[in-house]
């Protein structure tokens, strides 16, 4: 295959890529601010890059015609064996980022005083380390209505029927469909917590 094959492995090519000497065809003197095309004998203007290397670090410059024959015969993957590829392959799949496995601290809860939150939109949340509410014994059964309103205006018994009225406001600011331009996930939350309320002022008032 001789200088011409060596050079084109060299550079990732397929062979039948008509180079003798890139590296010295690039280095030739061009006219400021008007790169000629790179491919040795050609006259043209390089108006087009293609790297020299997998690094893509550096590139030359080729006419319309003679880019489209360096893509074609540029192997990205040349002088690499397999195992070489598939770590490539796999980097390519992160845009080259460093990755860190999910959940390898175990599991984590929402914390909002780890947030700037300068509109107090968690000032009502109170989370225990599960994530749920930190409630008293309270007297109704666990799977009852009041206790799955407790749970879902994030209230805790006794409740007075004051404390409730203003928990209702807030939450039904925050979530009344005009509020949030129609949204349907607002306007399902606005329901359960208007029946919520609902149950609750009722036995707050039994």
């Amino acid at each position: 295959m001789g200088t011409h094959g060596t050079a084109a492995r060299r550079h990732g090519l397929d062979a039948s890529f008509g180079l003798d000497d890139l590296d010295a065809a690039s280095a030739r003197a061009e006219a400021p601010g008007v790169p000629m095309c790179d491919h040795p004998g050609c006259a043209n203007r390089g108006e087009f890059r293609a790297p020299k290397d997998r690094s893509l670090s550096s590139y030359y410059h080729f006419c319309l015609d003679h880019v489209r024959a360096y893509n074609k015969a540029w192997n990205y993957y040349a002088n690499m064996d397999s195992e070489e590829i598939e770590q490539q392959v796999r980097r390519s799949t992160v845009w080259d980022r460093p990755t860190w496995r999910m959940g390898g601290a175990g599991p984590r809860r929402f914390d909002p005083g780890t947030l700037h939150d300068p509109l107090g939109v968690f000032d009502d949340m109170h989370a225990t380390q599960d994530g749920h509410v930190d409630a008293e014994p309270t007297p109704f059964a666990r799977d009852s209505r009041e206790t799955q309103a407790l749970r879902e205006l994030d209230l805790t018994w006794p409740l007075t029927r004051e404390e409730l009225r203003a928990r209702y406001r807030t939450l039904v600011k925050r979530h009344h469909p005009d509020a949030n331009n129609g949204d349907k996930a607002a306007e399902e939350r606005f329901k359960c917590v208007s029946e919520a309320y609902r149950v609750l002022l009722a036995t707050v008032d039994a």
